[in-house]
């Protein structure tokens, strides 16, 4: 089984557990930092995912961290889970998981704008609201300027694309005037 789908199996299971139990936005907090600790210290990350060390020594380390970390013990049980099944590699994939599915469970959806200008604070709400609209869900969205669109805006929501792009409209022109001759 590959990082993500083992990955996705654990935020699964983890965000049922925490959305029960606990402080999901905390767990992911927590989440985050631990996956950042194992980043900042690559002697940690090597010594949990070497093959060297047996799977009881990995979940010694992770229960001890856990503790000094004081982690929500929905999240310290997981962890120790993965520690025990040799699986510390999944950790970024996780946390990038448990986002998507928290976000999911929050309603809530990531649009990325992009515009040949860059979007005073009142279009940028204005288009924020109509992406609700569309989407049914609370929208967060980061823009992005490229002046090759010449005009207008390209929106993608997971992976729909909304194109009003003058660029794109020109292009359409070109093609329908180039297959009437």
């Amino acid at each position: 089984m590959n990082t993500r789908t083992s990955a996705a199996r654990y935020a699964r299971a983890l965000l049922d557990v925490v959305v029960q139990e606990a402080n999901p936005e905390q767990v992911e907090e927590q989440l985050a930092a631990f996956a950042e600790l194992l980043e900042q210290h690559p002697d940690l990350q090597k010594a949990l995912t070497s093959p060297i060390i047996p799977a009881a020594g990995k979940r010694g380390i992770v229960d001890d961290l856990a503790t000094r970390l004081q982690m929500v013990p929905q999240l310290a049980k997981l962890l120790g889970v993965v520690a025990d099944r040799d699986d510390v590699a999944v950790l970024p994939d996780l946390v990038a998981t448990y986002r998507e599915r928290l976000l999911e469970h929050r309603q809530i959806v990531r649009a990325e704008v992009v515009t040949a200008e860059p979007l005073t604070p009142e279009k940028s709400a204005q288009l924020q609201q109509q992406l609700a609209a569309i989407t049914g869900r609370t929208v967060t969205m980061t823009t992005r300027v490229d002046p090759a669109l010449i005009g207008g805006a390209v929106a993608r929501v997971g992976s729909t694309v909304y194109d009003g792009s003058m660029a794109t409209q020109l292009e359409r022109i070109r093609e329908r005037l180039s297959t009437d001759r």
